[in-house]
């Protein structure tokens, strides 16, 4: 679907790693080109032509995102650098100046590092308490074991909306109606669906959302933290330069601009944001129920063709999103990777970041395919062609 829109796909690739990053298409690319050659001014900055052009298609981006995710207000929306950069921006911006110590923050032990490691400083630092929801025999999280795992001392649910490894789709309407009812905020990591499902932060009534436009076929370095805005307005800016400040002529007299652009400091990365805007367009177009759609029948076809194959151990059987972990029993799992490499498919393999996980599902390091609506059933064939000759594969490793 769509294949010949990314550049990539011309070096004769089979690129099953849409989880860590995803191929660009052309008119991302064109659209950042086009601002190097043509305007390629500093947005906010200047009073001449090429700039106000830059002002335009940096605050335009900022649209689309806000209709993207169906936020309420324009200000919600917050460029960043990434997924990372906003969820750390919340935990020290926000719940460290909220919350005391013994406090508790619920996470899972299939969360990525991006929203582990945050908790773990401030817990260091404030003497919160990070504790677990527990996962189900599938590894999933359920609304059950959501309500067995809240105390009195919940303050804050920080869940991904996919996890990276799991691919489970969390229930997080549900999550987010039951947290609320007991004062407890949720802040979701939306770096693995929003570029596959519709996201609608209104309806799900999520306090903090997060994500990384290089994960839905944007440019790198560009991310988006979404707040209720009322929420945003407490939050204390990570960093403190140009660009977000109205004034300033000591330190008793310094003053912010308001939202978004306080939580904006220095010179963005112009680039990044206006090729992200061109990035939802083309998913709009498209359209994200397409998508999800089609990583289903691409899931179900190769988890059929990886069942037929006895030395694989299949950690996710049952998820619903396009990431299927697995491993050839008895072989490293780089060691496969690397095999693959030889016949330019590209898989991952590792611990993908999520290195409790493995006291769950009592596997270290895993292979990962995560697909995306370029790949097809030609070339789960390939793979499974491969995978296929346990043989084969320890004859090449040698």
């Amino acid at each position: 679907m769509h294949r010949e829109d990314f550049p990539m796909l011309d070096q004769d690739i089979v690129y099953f790693d849409n989880a860590a990053t995803t191929l660009k298409p052309k008119c991302v690319i064109d659209k950042m080109v086009d601002y190097y050659s043509n305007y390629g001014a500093s947005a906010h900055r200047g009073d001449y032509d090429i700039s106000y052009k830059v002002d335009q298609e940096y605050e335009n981006t900022r649209e689309l995102v806000k209709d993207f995710i169906h936020a309420r207000f324009l200000e919600e929306i917050v460029f960043t650098s990434g997924d990372t950069e906003a969820l750390n921006m919340i935990v020290r911006g926000f719940f460290e100046n909220l919350l005391e110590p013994g406090d508790e923050v619920l996470i899972t032990k299939s969360e990525h590092a991006s929203n582990v490691l945050p908790w773990f400083s401030l817990a260091k630092k404030n003497g919160i308490q990070v504790n677990y929801i527990p996962l189900d025999d599938h590894y999933y999280v359920t609304l059950d074991n959501v309500k067995k795992a809240i105390t009195p001392k919940t303050k804050v649910i920080s869940l991904a909306y996919i996890t990276n490894v799991i691919g489970d789709i969390r229930p997080m309407k549900e999550i987010i109606h039951f947290a609320h009812e007991h004062n407890i905020f949720v802040l979701l990591d939306a770096a693995q669906s929003v570029g596959h499902i519709k996201t609608d932060v209104q309806d799900l009534d999520v306090d903090f959302l997060v994500f990384s436009a290089h994960k839905m076929c944007g440019p790198t370095g560009v991310g988006v933290l979404y707040g209720k805005k009322e929420l945003l307005e407490t939050v204390e800016p990570l960093l403190l330069g140009g660009g977000m400040n109205e004034s300033f002529d000591n330190e008793q007299a310094v003053y912010l601009k308001d939202l978004p652009t306080r939580l904006e400091a220095g010179t963005p990365n112009v680039a990044g944001v206006i090729g992200f805007g061109s990035a939802i367009l083309y998913l709009n177009q498209i359209g994200l129920d397409t998508i999800a759609d089609y990583e289903k029948e691409l899931r179900t076809y190769l988890i059929d063709k990886l069942l037929a194959i006895p030395h694989l151990d299949i950690i996710n059987l049952e998820s619903d999103s396009g990431i299927v972990s697995f491993n050839v029993n008895g072989i490293f799992s780089q060691d496969v990777a690397y095999y693959l490499n030889k016949y330019n498919i590209c898989v991952r393999a590792g611990n993908h970041c999520a290195k409790i996980l493995k006291k769950e599902v009592g596997v270290a390091n895993s292979l990962r395919i995560s697909l995306y609506f370029y790949n097809t059933y030609e070339e789960i064939d390939a793979l499974v062609e491969l995978l296929s000759d346990k043989d084969k594969i320890l004859k090449e490793m040698l």
